[in-house]
């Protein structure tokens, strides 16, 4: 009887072990390097729609900026306890002009350049006026499906402090299950 209360009391204190171990493995990833995002509502169809889950890698921009069409999640500026998913189209330092339902984008003091988006169907239109310089930290994002997003062209531009991270996994559903890298793309 002796044996076996030990026994069990090992047994015990080796899944205590293996608990602590896994806690303190797993934690650090998922609040430092990836988190789990759900996606809600439409503003990134046809990219990512209702209900997709996404991991999101939250280290990368720490050793490099972002890319122009990085798809990002974001805090609502205006309630940082809200998080949008879009897509960054202008750095800092650029000037972004909308206008007849297209993008442009300038460096320096050049004519802006027509934003070549092969991401979005050719029947997509960008509503709106908009002529902005961006600041040394501020970008500007917009949702693929942009007719129906809340996006910089409403909040403005936003800051790295707001950016949490770039998509880089889609969990699910699994019949569209995608790694996600990075397509840099210019004007």
């Amino acid at each position: 009887m002796l044996s076996y209360l030990s026994g069990l009391g090992v047994f015990f204190w080796e899944i205590i072990k293996v608990t602590l171990v896994a806690l303190a493995i797993i934690l650090p990833i998922r609040y430092f390097l990836v988190q789990p995002f759900y996606v809600k509502g439409a503003s990134m169809e046809p990219s990512f729609y209702d209900h997709d889950y996404l991991l999101i890698d939250e280290i990368s921009y720490r050793f490099s900026p972002p890319s122009r069409a990085d798809v990002m999640v974001i805090r609502y500026p205006r309630n940082r306890s809200e998080f949008f998913i879009k897509r960054l189209v202008a750095l800092p330092g650029e000037r972004l002009v909308v206008r007849g339902g297209q993008v442009f984008i300038g460096q320096n003091q050049a004519e802006p350049q027509l934003l070549n988006e092969p991401y979005l169907g050719e029947w997509v239109r960008t509503r709106g006026e908009v002529d902005v310089r961006l600041g040394a930290d501020q970008y500007y994002v917009l949702g693929d499906n942009r007719g129906s997003s809340l996006d910089s062209r409403s909040f403005g531009p936003i800051t790295a402090r707001e950016i949490v991270g770039r998509t880089w996994l889609r969990a699910w559903p699994f019949e569209r299950w995608t790694v996600f890298r990075g397509q840099p793309v210019t004007p």
